[in-house]
């Protein structure tokens, strides 16, 4: 089932005196319990295409539609609250709140994303997520404690804690050895499928590819390949 559409998006930049199209026109449709990988080289638009598509910066044209709902004409406020509630992102490094403990930080999303669960429900919750992540043993410890690929797997487990039906990841391996980054993409695999989440993930590593349904690769602004994954 389609989720989420883009539907002929551009992106224009002021550079000095001149415009410059970063998006061309991109179309593309997401579908539920699917991840969708964006890559190509720097410059080709993949990382303004995945904002553009959470809400964290406007198109210059064209549409973004997330459940039938046009996110392209709400305002600040509205699209706001559909990234608090509905969406869930995953970046190259953690940021992890440093003075909090591994449960204070989900519970903090939790009120981010304007929870209704009751105190007692919402660390429930907190409980079963980070056992999801395997990181259940980790609850009372601050980041610094914490090495990469646990910080990491804490930040998917923000990132999903308030059942987003999106999840956005930017570079999530990057910041990982070989090991850590088969790890946190097996587990983002896992969790999208046992979730029924939508992924969108930019990577420049191509052996994350395997981990993924479908490849779109990106050069100048436009879609020069959009594929299912084959092993």
């Amino acid at each position: 089932m389609t989720l989420f559409k883009i539907d002929e998006v551009r992106k224009t930049f002021r550079n000095g005196e001149i415009d410059e199209e970063i998006l061309k026109g991109i179309d593309l449709s997401l579908n539920e319990g699917e991840i969708t990988a964006l890559v190509g080289a720097s410059g080709s638009g993949k990382s303004t295409l995945l904002t553009i598509a959470a809400g964290l910066q406007p198109a210059s044209d064209g549409h973004v539609i997330f459940e039938g709902k046009n996110m392209s004409i709400m305002n600040s406020e509205e699209v706001r609250k559909v990234r608090a509630s509905e969406f869930g992102f995953v970046f190259q490094f953690a940021h992890l709140v440093s003075f909090l403990t591994v449960e204070e930080q989900l519970l903090l999303m939790l009120d981010v994303s304007e929870s209704k669960l009751k105190k007692q429900e919402q660390k429930n919750e907190v409980n079963r997520i980070l056992k999801l992540v395997g990181m259940d043993h980790r609850k009372m410890a601050y980041p610094s404690s914490l090495s990469g690929g646990e910080k990491q797997r804490i930040a998917i487990a923000r990132a999903i804690i308030h059942k987003p039906k999106v999840l956005f990841a930017d570079e999530p391996t990057a910041s990982l050895d070989s090991q850590r980054s088969k790890e946190v993409m097996l587990l983002i695999r896992d969790l999208t499928k046992t979730l029924n989440i939508t992924t969108l993930m930019v990577t420049h590593d191509e052996e994350m590819l395997a981990y993924t349904d479908r490849i779109i690769k990106m050069s100048d602004g436009v879609i020069l390949q959009d594929a299912i994954y084959l092993d």
